[in-house]
């Protein structure tokens, strides 16, 4: 009897599972979702004609991309009622993604809150094309549109990102280092450390999703930041004691990031962006528990795009 494991359709599938995920997650920005997307996926290419499919991957890139489409479309009621700011679900990251800086970037926290701006059809067209190297034509039958509507939506989602992310911040060694500074003056208390890090007018963007206590609107400003984050070692957060909390440095969404924890738990992860300087402009905290999953289940996600 064939082990299901080494069926061929099985491995076929299983040899393109990371770049399914790579694509439902960016067009989803959760981790959860994503999962559910590449499943549904499975399910229907396990149903599928395989004899009549001549480029399997081409072919399984359009039925996730059409099934997270599905999914962006009915989950944006919800994003719209969320209590506060709506952020992506953050991930763990392995080293290649941050070693392909478009790649890393494309993952990235603040990517994806840009990506979350477009309507659903400009996403998945922005994804595919500028993400994946689709072509307008190949990106036409993923989406069920014409050709002439992809090219339009692209070029709108193209402009629509252009004004909100530029290009290439500092180089990856600098956010690096940068990263590693804040990390020692938020566990050492340095509000002066932090405001050498920070932009004057950088923004904190907290997620508690109404779950936990955080703030509904982002905070603004060099001082009121780093004053938040002074304080981390020295408050009691979500009824952790801070000798019971630690904070540590890992790799989240293709950067380098901070996780919190208390003894049985992730409480946060917080992710940075930067300016050309090498300065913080923007925080992204998530604390909400219903998306601290994918980190505390420990396990890296391959976000290669190719």
């Amino acid at each position: 009897m064939t082990n299901p494991a080494t069926h061929p359709d099985q491995q076929v599938f299983h040899e393109h599972r990371n770049l399914l995920f790579s694509v439902a997650y960016r067009l989803l920005g959760t981790a959860a979702d994503a999962e559910d997307a590449v499943q549904d996926a499975w399910i229907k290419w396990s149903a599928a004609d395989r004899s009549q499919v001549a480029d399997p991957k081409a072919y399984l890139t359009r039925i996730v991309s059409n099934l997270a489409l599905e999914r962006l479309r009915s989950t944006r009621h919800k994003r719209e009622t969320y209590v506060g700011p709506w952020l992506p679900e953050p991930i763990l990251t392995g080293g290649d993604a941050s070693e392909a800086v478009m790649d890393a970037e494309s993952v990235s926290m603040a990517m994806l809150v840009v990506l979350e701006t477009l309507s659903p059809l400009e996403r998945a067209v922005f994804v595919l094309k500028e993400v994946f190297d689709f072509s307008h034509a190949e990106i036409a039958e993923a989406v069920e549109r014409s050709e002439a509507a992809v090219r339009q939506a692209a070029h709108r989602a193209r402009e629509h990102v252009r004004a909100r992310r530029p290009r290439f911040a500092a180089d990856r060694s600098r956010q690096r280092e940068a990263t590693e500074r804040f990390f020692a003056a938020t566990t050492g208390g340095d509000v002066n450390a932090l405001l050498e890090l920070l932009s004057p007018d950088v923004t904190l963007w907290t997620d508690g999703g109404g779950k936990v206590r955080q703030a509904l609107r982002p905070v603004v400003g060099a001082a009121t930041v780093a004053a938040w984050f002074a304080a981390i070692g020295t408050v009691t957060y979500q009824g952790i004691d801070p000798a019971d909390m630690k904070a540590e440095l890992a790799e989240i969404n293709g950067g380098l990031g901070m996780v919190f924890s208390a003894p049985d738990r992730v409480i946060a992860t917080v992710t940075f962006d930067f300016d050309t300087d090498g300065r913080i402009i923007a925080l992204h905290n998530v604390a909400n528990p219903d998306k601290l999953q994918a980190v505390a289940d420990g396990t890296p996600y391959d976000m290669g795009t190719r």
